[in-house]
């Protein structure tokens, strides 16, 4: 698949406010390497296809209600969240996955383009361990056709994320 240099009005094909999130970090550096696909990347598969890099260097960002309270956790694209891991993490009596509605309200963002910052409102964040595993992950960058690389460690740092061991285990 052929990727584009990112571009658009303001100079790059992110999301206007995830475009100002990253320069607000001193992210530019970030925002240069954003990539615009002509198609859609809503699934991590379509993500990684379309890199040419392992599903588990894309890094999902999932809204999750943990009593009601919102919550972002970021998994790597090969894994499932295991929620009552991030129940347990949490402390929380009770954990689900978030609607699209309450998604777009929490980060301004739909499902399939949400960043793992930069969103409208402050929300705690848990990222899985397993994203530490990679030199480079990929991230939605506020729109379902654009993607950013960063370091996992920048990722982490950047999102305020506390890390955990969230992930599915498979027998």
């Amino acid at each position: 698949m052929t990727t584009t240099a990112a571009t658009g009005a303001d100079g790059c094909g992110a999301h206007p406010r995830f475009a100002e999130a990253l320069r607000r970090l001193g992210l530019d550096d970030v925002l240069a390497r954003t990539r615009t696909f002509p198609q859609a990347t809503r699934t991590a598969a379509e993500a990684a296809a379309a890199i040419g890099c392992e599903l588990s260097q894309i890094c999902k960002s999932l809204i999750f209600a943990a009593d009601g309270v919102p919550v972002l956790v970021l998994m790597d694209g090969a894994s499932r969240v295991d929620v009552e891991r991030v129940r347990e993490a949490l402390g929380a009596g009770k954990v689900s996955r978030a609607d699209a509605g309450a998604v777009r309200e929490t980060t301004g963002y739909a499902i399939g383009g949400v960043p793992p910052f930069g969103h409208r409102t402050r929300t705690r964040v848990l990222a899985d361990r397993s994203l530490l595993t990679h030199d480079t992950v990929w991230a939605a960058a506020g729109t379902p056709h654009t993607v950013f690389p960063i370091e996992p460690e920048a990722l982490v740092a950047h999102a305020g994320a506390d890390l955990v061991d969230v992930r599915e285990q498979t027998a």
